[in-house]
């Protein structure tokens, strides 16, 4: 594709170039950059005194920015995405369904990688979106495009499922375990309870029970073992922090027969999680912070699991980066307790 300044009077013919730019005619009318210039175009441009216009003129081996943009995003198509039509080089992908994102970044990083010529931007991975959101775009930078360039970034995204919206699991039942010690106030746990339901309804789940014992090791691992059997998913808050595998509630998980996959995540708030098994069902056990409707590192771990996507040490590990989140008010040891001087 040739770019650049061209007088009208210019022997070139200049019928089929794009316009870069958007003018005004002497009508008033506006010419808008991108138009596909006719004879009768020129004309108009002649009669409103303009004696040279930028171009883009195309050659026989480019792709339109619509072709272009199209034959990319044909490549990203998957069926939990809504395309829309093509238009001025882009393409926008939209969630069918709620769910949760999934995008292979190094495929995507290698396709923006061919050319600059080339973009896709996508949400970030493992974003909890809602049906109808716009979670990615396509777009052809120039005019037009090399068709070696667009084919072949093409093929760097030709595998399947390389942006996957998994929906959300109509229906999932979620048991709640809270445990108490002495001084436990009742209003504490009856708004965990108001929280954790508000959390799993927009996750379209359902809690099916909640049950409080004595924070004991016993009590915890029997209610564990009854409620795995009528439930796909259990949620254990604990009176207390947990902060070593032989604390109460990953030896009540073991006990009940399960197994500790990862305690602690490097997400905060949400440091103190348990990610655990019984019976193929997940368990959770939930950092403190979770008792607030606000952001912490549970909601991405619970987010999956209500997508049907498996959670395991590595995905926990590889949430550190983007894991610092808001500070939560309530929470009882602050991460900063007094404002720090700058030091410049």
């Amino acid at each position: 594709m040739w770019f650049g300044e061209r007088k009208l009077d210019d022997s070139t013919e200049l019928a089929g170039a794009i316009l870069a730019h958007s003018l005004r005619l002497a009508d008033g009318r506006r010419m808008k950059k991108g138009h596909v210039l006719t004879d009768g175009d020129l004309d108009a441009l002649r009669q409103a005194g303009i004696v040279e216009i930028t171009v883009a003129i195309t050659g026989d081996d480019d792709l339109s920015e619509d072709v272009g943009a199209a034959l990319i995003a044909t490549a990203l198509q998957h069926y939990s995405l809504r395309r829309d039509d093509v238009g001025t080089g882009r393409v926008n992908f939209h969630a069918v369904a709620d769910g949760v994102m999934v995008v292979n970044q190094a495929a995507i990083d290698a396709l923006n990688g061919v050319d600059p010529a080339v973009t896709v931007a996508t949400l970030p991975n493992q974003a909890l979106v809602k049906a109808g959101q716009m979670v990615a775009t396509v777009k052809i930078i120039p005019f037009a495009i090399s068709r070696f360039v667009a084919e072949g970034a093409a093929a760097k995204v030709a595998a399947p499922n390389l942006m996957v919206v998994h929906p959300l699991r109509d229906g999932l039942r979620v048991s709640l375990v809270q445990t108490r010690v002495a001084g436990t106030r009742e209003s504490v746990l009856d708004k965990t309870v108001r929280v954790t339901g508000g959390r799993l309804s927009e996750l379209h789940a359902v809690l099916a029970s909640e049950t409080r014992v004595d924070h004991t090791v016993g009590a915890v691992a029997e209610v564990l073992k009854r409620d795995v059997h009528g439930s796909d998913l259990v949620l254990v808050f604990g009176a207390s922090a947990v902060t070593d595998r032989g604390d109460v509630v990953p030896r009540a998980i073991e006990l009940a027969g399960g197994t500790v996959r990862h305690l602690g995540m490097p997400v905060d708030p949400g440091n103190l999680l348990v990610l655990a098994e019984i019976g193929g069902k997940p368990v959770i056990g939930a950092p403190g912070c979770a008792r607030s409707p606000k952001e912490n590192g549970f909601d991405w771990v619970l987010q999956r699991l209500c997508a049907g996507l498996d959670v395991d040490s590595s995905d926990i590990v590889a949430m550190g980066v983007g894991g610092l989140l808001t500070e939560i008010p309530l929470r009882p040891h602050p991460r900063e307790t007094r404002k720090r001087p700058v030091v410049e």
